[in-house]
């Protein structure tokens, strides 16, 4: 149930189905762009482009545009930006360091009116009218950061909780992180938790196997507090013994890949 203020944020739609890479590549656009509502854009990069097929998010203030995470692989980001970011200067910000989530840093730092910051920024931002609330949440990635923005009640949570594989790095300070994360919640109105992937069939306690371009069938990208309370007591439970646990919307993944230690990307 959504808080009693959730009745103040800012509505939104998300789609019934998302595009994923295929059947047929050459029908796909390198980029899916969703319109939340007026001010507030999902974009989604294909799996015919990068497997990873990681989601992006581009919020307008008054004054400037934020965009958190750039895309994987050879995105193209930079253009697809330059068309959507209605001229405003930009401020670019990340979930946290992994490659698929940074690969178009250098294209947009190319961009007039571009400011990109290195992953691990965890401050609140003003966009004129539109304030963006962060938190540190080291765990999945030691640069992992949540964004919360006022607006419209959306908790952005990078690849720390999505539909999907969850990679921990570091067990103890992922489940501080996650339990940090929810007292966060539990004090505003939260309508939607968004991640930036969706490795998740439709099927319950079904992913997708890595590297998959196309997905058919997947779980919606839309996760609720009960799921971040769920995350939360499993961790928990299994503090002494961390384990690989598949749940209904995802699978707790306690052992990082082994290429995290060059941070080039989240899957193994």
């Amino acid at each position: 149930m959504l808080p009693l203020l959730a009745f103040a944020l800012q509505a939104g739609v998300l789609p019934a189905h998302w595009t994923t890479g295929g059947p047929d590549c050459a029908q796909v656009p390198d980029w899916q762009v969703h319109a939340y509502n007026d001010d507030l854009l999902i974009l989604r990069q294909s799996g015919c482009v990068h497997y990873e097929k990681p989601f992006l998010y581009l919020l307008f203030g008054r004054e400037r545009a934020l965009l958190l995470d750039t895309g994987a692989g050879r995105p193209g980001t930079a253009a697809i930006v330059e068309k959507l970011r209605r001229g405003l200067p930009l401020l670019v910000v990340h979930s946290h360091a992994h490659g698929d989530h940074v690969a178009g840093d250098a294209e947009l730092r190319a961009l007039r009116g571009v400011t990109v910051m290195a992953p691990g920024f965890a401050e609140s931002v003003d966009l004129g009218g539109r304030t963006v609330e962060a938190l540190a949440i080291p765990g999945h990635d030691s640069a992992s950061v949540a964004f919360y923005d006022q607006p419209t009640g959306l908790l952005l949570t990078g690849d720390s909780l999505y539909p999907g594989r969850l990679y921990i790095q570091d067990f103890p300070r992922y489940l501080a992180s996650m339990q940090n994360l929810l007292a966060f919640a539990v004090r505003r109105p939260v309508r939607h938790i968004l991640g930036t992937h969706i490795e998740q069939s439709s099927t319950p306690f079904v992913d997708y196997p890595v590297r998959t371009m196309y997905q058919p069938a997947e779980h919606r990208l839309d996760l609720s507090v009960d799921h971040l309370e769920e995350l939360v007591r499993e961790l928990a439970r299994m503090a002494g013994k961390p384990e690989r646990k598949a749940l209904r919307s995802f699978t707790i993944y306690p052992r990082p890949p082994r290429n995290f230690s060059n941070g080039s990307t989240g899957t193994p």
